[in-house]
């Protein structure tokens, strides 16, 4: 054996093993479900902070870490997706935080492209809320493992059991719970761990900001202890087993079942058995598929594709960043990587783990860990980057829009911030940029998938591009794809008009309203309208 291939061969050793030490994964939840809570507590469970916020902190808690945007920290709500990397347990956890707000799923949608797990949040008191559902759907699409946690078992909610029943009734994910609550919601005690046995009492710490007490209680002292609490739980424990309500690691890895916990993430209560079962139960990054549907293996030459870009995260420097995750290989900071889409080398000196604001330089990653590019302006949303044998990854579909603006400039002598400003929205997929020789380029029509969308692009307009912008609404909520022989005959019809999408040239009718585009299908059969994504799979009509 030679030197060389010796070496390529140690290396490969190294990054299978490095792999397999990673665990990347999402939470995703409807708004208000605990998210960024969830996100903090994880963080602090895991010693990567010492005290843990809230959205709505109180006292001398803190902000929430993974909400780094003046925006999110003013209204109290997650809109950008935030890359949390947390060592523990002898692993590598790449928590990949997401938009809590409907309105933001396109960007959820990305999200999970890039990880390996979901953690599906259910609200005790609501279960199964409609922007969980369309989220598990991209899951389910994916054959994605998604590890279920019933939050907010310390406020009133419903009863355990029928939150398991409409998990599978209404989402068909067979339920498989590994822990068991003591008290009803808003009465929470502890949790029963169904695998041990083991009961833990857990006692709230003052304001939530630090790890919940916990004490471990034979199942005398338990009985003593909880008295009606703990019978009413062991006989709920009687009922699952007779179900058959185990869990299946076959099952769970093929997105089949779900492996249920139940906790309260603002006063930490269950957060730690939940960070255990991601450690054990998630998978660790495996061979991706090329956009020819061959896999390329963890241990093949480097590889990653950029799946969200996000400017001006540091207020000082004006920089724009490209999170990426990697797929394949080693990477080294300084090597030097081919952009897939043009060919050309791209440089990664200034490469970054990103804690929310917080930034360290990263030398070494791996398969599954998420690295940020800084001054990245020739990357994009989708765009592949490799080294050695060429690889291209399949596209990150864009979202259907419903919602659309014509923006212009305030004033006209901060055109070039403007167009510099717009430029940057449609680059970080804030909102898409559709554009024709009619309207020109001083009046681009932005559309997105929810309004907030256009309230983050006026905010960021105003304050980081000193470019204020008007946002005219138009008077269309269909967008279909179409193509270059059916556009003029579009374009000419009552109620329609046809765009071309910055980012990637395509063309796109947009109608007044789904009544409005069942008439042009019925009286113009032969011109081509295709849909577009909504909420993650194919629109319905």
């Amino acid at each position: 054996m030679s030197v060389d291939t010796a070496g390529a061969t140690k290396q490969e050793s190294e990054v299978v093993r490095e792999a397999s030490r990673r665990r990347t994964f999402a939470v995703i939840s409807h708004p208000d479900a605990g998210k960024s809570t969830l996100t903090e507590a994880l963080a602090l469970h895991a010693a990567a902070i010492s005290s843990a916020g809230a959205v709505h902190g109180k006292g001398d808690r803190k902000g929430v870490t993974s909400d780094w945007m003046e925006m999110e920290q003013d209204r109290g709500i997650s809109i950008t997706s935030a890359a949390l990397r947390i060592d523990y347990d002898d692993r590598v956890l790449n928590l990949v935080d997401t938009p809590g707000h409907a309105d933001f799923s396109e960007d959820t949608y990305r999200v999970l492209s890039a990880v390996d797990c979901a953690i599906m949040l259910l609200d005790s008191a609501k279960g199964l809320e409609p922007q969980t559902l369309k989220l598990f759907d991209v899951c389910r699409a994916r054959k994605m493992p998604v590890i279920t946690f019933v939050n907010k078992w310390d406020r009133p909610g419903r009863e355990p059991l029928e939150l398991l029943d409409e998990i599978e009734q209404r989402i068909g994910l067979r339920p498989t719970p590994m822990n068991w609550p003591v008290g009803i919601a808003g009465d929470f005690r502890g949790l029963i761990d169904r695998r041990e046995g083991v009961y833990t009492k857990m006692s709230r710490t003052p304001g939530g900001a630090h790890k919940a007490i916990e004490e471990v209680l034979e199942p005398e002292r338990a009985a003593e202890v909880e008295a009606d609490a703990w019978v009413q739980a062991q006989e709920e424990i009687e009922l699952l087993e007779a179900l058959g309500a185990d869990f299946d690691a076959e099952s769970f890895l093929a997105g089949e079942s779900s492996p249920v916990l139940f906790g309260a993430a603002l006063p930490n209560f269950g957060v730690g058995q939940l960070l255990e079962a991601v450690v054990g139960l998630a998978p660790a990054p495996g061979p991706k598929e090329d956009d020819r549907e061959r896999p390329r293996a963890v241990a093949d030459p480097f590889s990653g594709q950029v799946f969200k870009m996000q400017a001006n995260m540091d207020k000082n420097h004006r920089d724009r960043m490209a999170f990426v995750r990697i797929s394949s290989g080693r990477f080294d900071r300084g090597m030097v990587l081919t952009h897939a889409p043009t060919g050309r080398p791209f440089a990664t000196k200034y490469t970054q783990a990103v804690f929310g604001s917080d930034r360290t330089t990263i030398e070494t990653a791996y398969p599954g860990d998420v690295i940020a590019l800084v001054n990245a302006q020739a990357l994009a949303v989708g765009d592949t980057l490799y080294d050695g044998p060429k690889v291209s990854y399949p596209p990150i579909p864009s979202f259907a829009p419903e919602h659309f603006v014509v923006a212009r400039a305030k004033d006209a002598s901060k055109y070039k911030q403007f167009q510099r400003g717009i430029a940057q929205m449609d680059a970080e997929g804030v909102v898409q940029v559709l554009s024709s020789d009619v309207r020109g380029e001083q009046a681009p029509v932005l559309a997105a998938v929810g309004p907030l969308q256009f309230d983050v692009v006026k905010h960021r307009m105003e304050h980081e591009f000193r470019a204020p912008i008007e946002a005219s609404p138009l008077d269309y909520s269909v967008a279909r794809r179409t193509d270059a022989e059916s556009a003029p005959a579009l374009h000419a019809l009552s109620g329609a008009e046809v765009l071309r999408r910055r980012g990637d040239g395509e063309l796109l009718v947009l109608v007044h309203n789904k009544w409005r585009l069942r008439v042009i299908e019925r009286d113009h059969p032969t011109l081509f309208m295709e849909p577009l994504l909504a909420g993650g799979v194919d629109e319905a009509e």
